[in-house]
C-alpha cells in the first residue's frame, strides 16, 4: 500500500468524525447561513495567512536528503501567496466588515492548530507539516465542489463572495495529485508517522473550530 493510501486509512476515523459536524453536513446539503459563511471565512483568514509562513518555515528546516521536497514546498508558496487577501475581499463582497475580521483573534481551536504547526516545524519533524496540507485542501476540495454553488444561490450571493472557495476547489484538486505523488515518495518511518500525526492533530482541532460556527438553523430559530 502507498503511503498515500495509508495516511488516509490511519486518518479515517478523523476524517469521518470532521465530516460528521452537523455544520459540515448542512454546508455540504448547501444550508448554511449568511452569518456561518462569514464566520468561516473569518477563520480561514486566520489559518490561510499563516499557510506561506508555516511553509517558509518547514522548508528552511527540511534536511538535505529531502532535497526534492523542499523544491516542492518552494513551488506551493508561490500558488499560496496572498490567498488570505482573496478571504477579505469574499468578505467584503458578502456585506462582511473585512477589516475587523483581519483585526480579530481567532477561534482557540484555531489558534491552537497554528500554534501546533509552528512547534511541530521547531522542534519536531518538518514534514509533519504535510499533514495539515492532506486535511485543509482536502476539506476545501468537498466544500469548493460539493457545496459552494448551492450556498451561493441559497444566499443569493455574488460570485465574488465565494473567490476563496471556488478557486481552491480546481486549485486544491491539482495540488492533491502533486500531494500524493510527494507523499508516496517518502520513505522514512519517522518522518510518515509525523504526516499521520499532525493530520490527526489538525482533524480534531479543525472540527472544533465547525462546530463553534453558527449553523442555519440556529440562526433561522433566532430570527423568529
Amino acid at each position: 500500500m502507498s503511503f498515500f493510501d495509508q495516511l488516509q486509512e490511519a486518518t479515517a476515523a478523523e476524517r469521518e468524525a470532521l465530516f460528521s459536524v452537523p455544520v459540515i453536513r448542512e454546508a455540504l446539503a448547501g444550508q448554511v447561513s449568511l452569518e456561518g459563511y462569514r464566520a468561516f471565512l473569518g477563520q480561514a483568514y486566520h489559518h490561510v495567512r499563516h499557510t506561506v509562513p508555516l511553509m517558509m518555515a518547514c522548508g528552511a528546516r527540511l534536511p538535505s536528503r529531502l532535497e526534492w521536497l523542499r523544491g516542492a514546498v518552494c513551488e506551493y508558496i508561490d500558488e499560496e501567496y496572498g490567498h488570505e487577501r482573496w478571504i477579505l475581499d469574499d468578505i467584503r463582497a458578502c456585506g462582511g466588515d473585512a477589516e475587523a475580521a483581519r483585526l480579530s483573534r481567532p477561534s482557540q481551536a484555531i489558534e491552537l492548530m497554528v500554534a501546533y504547526l509552528y512547534d511541530l516545524i521547531a522542534r519536531g519533524n518538518p514534514v509533519g507539516l504535510f499533514g495539515m496540507v492532506n486535511v485543509l485542501e482536502g476539506t476545501s476540495i468537498a466544500l469548493a465542489t460539493q457545496a459552494a454553488g448551492t450556498i451561493r444561490e441559497s444566499l443569493d450571493l455574488p460570485a465574488e463572495a465565494f473567490s476563496y472557495l471556488a478557486s481552491h476547489g480546481a486549485l486544491d484538486q491539482d495540488h492533491m495529485v502533486t500531494y500524493r505523488r510527494l507523499m508516496d515518495r517518502l520513505e522514512d518511518e519517522d518522518d510518515q508517522q509525523a504526516v499521520i500525526h499532525a493530520a490527526k492533530v489538525v482533524y480534531r482541532l479543525y472540527a472544533e473550530m465547525f462546530r463553534g460556527l453558527p449553523r442555519a438553523t440556529e440562526v433561522s430559530h433566532a430570527s423568529q
